[in-house]
C-alpha cells in the first residue's frame, strides 16, 4: 500500500469530520480549533484513494507540532500505524493530545509516545439530581447585576447566576462552540460560599436549562481539582474520558 499524505483546506477533509465527530458520539473538547485557525489538516490516500485525515495544531504561540486528530476510514484500519507514521513524517509532529475515549488515537498515542500525562477529565451526564438549597434563586444575569458581580479568576462571568439573601454567589454558563448537540458548563463561586452546595446546584439547573435549548450537557475540570470534580458529580455529570498527552518517539 502507498501511503500519500498532503496539505489541504478544511473543506476537503469536512466529510471525514463528519464521520469523525458521529463515531466519537461524546463531546469533543477541541472540536472547534480546526476551523479556528490553529493547525494544519493533512488528507491520508492510500494507493491514490481517501483513507483519512489528520489535525496537527498548536495553541497561541506554539509549533504547529501536535496531532490532535487522526482519522481512518474503518476498512483500512489494519494500516492506521503505517499512516500515522507517515503522517508524523509529513507535519513533522512532535507531540500527541487526545481524549481517551478516541479510541483510535488513543491506540496511537501508547504506540508512537512516551511521556504520557494526563491534565484534565472530561465529564457526560449521567443522571437527573433533585438538589436545593433554601432561599437560593437561580436566574440570568442582569446588567444591572454587573456592578455587584464578585471578581472571577478562573471563569469569565456567567449568563446565568444564584442569587441568595441579595448577595451573588455564583455564577455560571453554557458554552456552544463544542461540537453540537454538546455545550460546555461552566461556573465560578465566590470564595466565601463554596463548599455550601452552591455550585453543584448550579450545575444542576445549568443542565437543566442546556436541555431546554435542545443541548446535551458536558464538562471539564483539571484532574487535580478535587473540588470541582465532586460539585459536577454531585450535579450529576460523571467521568467519561481523560485528556492525554505525550512526546512522539520514532524508532
Amino acid at each position: 500500500m502507498i501511503i500519500e499524505v498532503s496539505l489541504v483546506p478544511l473543506d476537503d477533509v469536512l466529510p471525514l469530520r463528519e464521520l469523525y465527530r458521529r463515531e466519537m458520539n461524546c463531546q469533543i473538547v477541541h472540536d472547534s480549533l480546526p476551523g479556528r485557525g490553529f493547525g494544519n489538516l493533512f488528507l491520508n490516500r492510500a494507493d491514490g484513494r481517501v483513507a483519512g485525515y489528520g489535525f496537527v495544531m498548536g495553541y497561541r504561540g506554539e509549533p504547529k507540532d501536535m496531532i490532535q486528530e487522526f482519522y481512518v476510514l474503518p476498512a483500512l484500519r489494519g494500516s492506521a500505524q503505517k499512516m500515522f507514521r507517515s503522517l508524523i513524517e509529513s507535519s513533522a509532529a512532535r507531540r500527541i493530545e487526545c481524549q481517551s475515549n478516541d479510541v483510535l488515537l488513543t491506540l496511537m498515542l501508547f504506540d508512537f509516545a512516551t511521556d504520557i500525562t494526563s491534565d484534565r477529565v472530561v465529564f457526560q451526564d449521567a443522571l437527573t439530581t433533585s438538589l436545593s438549597i433554601p432561599g437560593a434563586l437561580f436566574r440570568e444575569t442582569a446588567e444591572a447585576d454587573r456592578p455587584k458581580i464578585f471578581e472571577h479568576k478562573v471563569e469569565g462571568v456567567g449568563e446565568w447566576l444564584i442569587e441568595h439573601d441579595g448577595a451573588i454567589v455564583a455564577t455560571g454558563g453554557i458554552a456552544t462552540h463544542y461540537n453540537p448537540p454538546y455545550g460546555d458548563l461552566y461556573m465560578e463561586v465566590d470564595e466565601p460560599f463554596r463548599r455550601r452546595g452552591y455550585g453543584s446546584y448550579l450545575i444542576q439547573e445549568l443542565k437543566r436549562v442546556c436541555y431546554e435549548m435542545g443541548l446535551v450537557p458536558a464538562a471539564r475540570c483539571n484532574a487535580t481539582n478535587a473540588g470541582s470534580r465532586a460539585t459536577l458529580q454531585k450535579a450529576g455529570l460523571f467521568p467519561c474520558a481523560r485528556m492525554l498527552s505525550g512526546s512522539i518517539t520514532l524508532s
